[in-house]
């Protein structure tokens, strides 16, 4: 695809505009869902929760971002990619102010699933801006569209320096001020986001024509399905996990961390893999990493094993959505894009919807996180296999509707 060359955005140095997008995804997933894991063993003490209730937070989160995948499409093609993303980063800031404010399970779940909804609407408007933007330099493709969904990894990192010191200094029940804190420093980015709008236009004269269609795909689905049930399982209860072994808030912030300093060497550990995306190998071999570093807590409880598993977990976890998001751009039309990755995003938000409520009731069950993990590490494993099985599509333009 190619911009006209009047176009400003052609001029403007592409890398720093995709990392001001990434800003979105910072927010809606690295602080707005991923946080939660972070504040989840005090606020299921102060609250009283159960690990199914806690689980539960995070699968109306993921609901709400199922929800914002099946209507993010027709609402950038109604109101434009920018103001997507905009909006949906907006509603995130609201919700993560109103985490803060009240301890009641009805509003907290109103709040995790407006994120959810906010994420999803400006993670698929933002992954279609950076598509675009990355096609205009193909010689780097892989790694412009990398930087977008090292985003979170932002995140992460600023979520795990911050959260386990608070929560140690102003002591049980200080959950809210948590929350609070995180919605202070999204506020600062999304001035940044606002004072850096971005119009990403249409491309020239395109004349292909095509629809996203779910057969050719369907392996690739099911593989992006378990995937999600499997990482957001690992995600929610890996710091309660650290706390059972015995990690203070030093090792839950060292943990954390490490997921996310790891995550943003990601567009160049995967590089070479992703410009290899036609066909669903890319995610097989980044998602058989993801695995790895699931179960490996499972062997062992040592700071050693558990520092390993956040470094190979944290390098693989995001770059999973990226390698999606350059099979989407391997194999169909621009046009097309937007949607594609919508239906990507949808089949992903159904297994993150799932895995955290069935991994918390596993554990209710059996009294251990352990098993829970187990079975969120055997998810991502069963993904790499599926996905290993998806082929480049012939005709992508012209793919017959499932």
């Amino acid at each position: 695809m190619t911009f006209p060359k009047s176009d400003p955005v052609v001029h403007a140095p592409i890398a720093r505009i995709i990392l001001i997008l990434s800003l979105a995804p910072t927010i809606g997933l690295g602080i707005g869902r991923f946080a939660y894991s972070l504040v989840l063993p005090d606020m299921r003490d102060a609250l009283g929760w159960s690990y199914a209730a806690a689980g539960f937070m995070n699968t109306i989160n993921a609901a709400g971002y199922l929800g914002g995948a099946l209507i993010a499409s027709k609402l950038c093609s109604r109101f434009g990619l920018f103001r997507v993303l905009r909006d949906g980063t907006l509603a995130c800031v609201a919700a993560l102010i109103l985490s803060g404010l009240s301890g009641n399970f009805v509003v907290l779940s109103f709040a995790r699933l407006l994120i959810g909804v906010g994420a999803a609407v400006a993670f698929v408007s933002g992954g279609a801006m950076a598509a675009r933007l990355a096609q205009s330099q193909p010689a780097r493709a892989s790694l412009l569209l990398s930087l977008f969904y090292a985003g979170p990894g932002i995140g992460v990192f600023a979520s795990g320096v911050l959260a386990p010191f608070m929560l140690e200094y102003f002591g049980p029940g200080s959950w809210w001020l948590v929350w609070l804190a995180m919605a202070v420093i999204s506020i600062v980015m999304m001035i940044v986001l606002l004072a850096n709008s971005v119009d990403v236009p249409a491309p020239v004269a395109d004349t292909s024509t095509g629809r996203f269609a779910i057969r050719p795909v369907l392996v690739y689905l099911i593989g992006y399905f378990l995937f999600g049930a499997g990482y957001i399982a690992y995600m929610t209860f890996m710091i309660a996990f650290v706390r059972e072994a015995g990690g203070g808030a030093a090792a839950q912030s060292a943990f954390w961390c490490l997921i996310g300093l790891s995550s943003f060497a990601s567009p160049w550990v995967w590089r070479a893999v992703l410009a290899r995306g036609q066909s669903g190998v890319a995610m097989t071999i980044i998602l058989g990493f993801n695995a790895i570093g699931a179960v490996l807590p499972l062997l062992s409880q040592s700071p050693l094993m558990l520092a390993i598993s956040a470094l190979v977990f944290g390098v693989a976890f995001f770059a999973v959505v990226t390698a999606t998001t350059a099979y989407v751009r391997f194999n169909y039309p621009a046009a097309v894009w937007p949607s594609a990755i919508a239906a990507m995003t949808i089949a992903f938000g159904i297994g993150q919807t799932l895995g955290p409520i069935v991994t918390g009731m596993i554990t209710d069950a059996t009294g251990s996180l352990s098993s829970g993990l187990g079975v969120s590490a055997a998810a991502l494993a069963a993904g790499a296999v599926a996905a290993a099985f998806q082929r480049p599509l012939k005709v992508p333009s012209t793919s017959a509707g499932a």
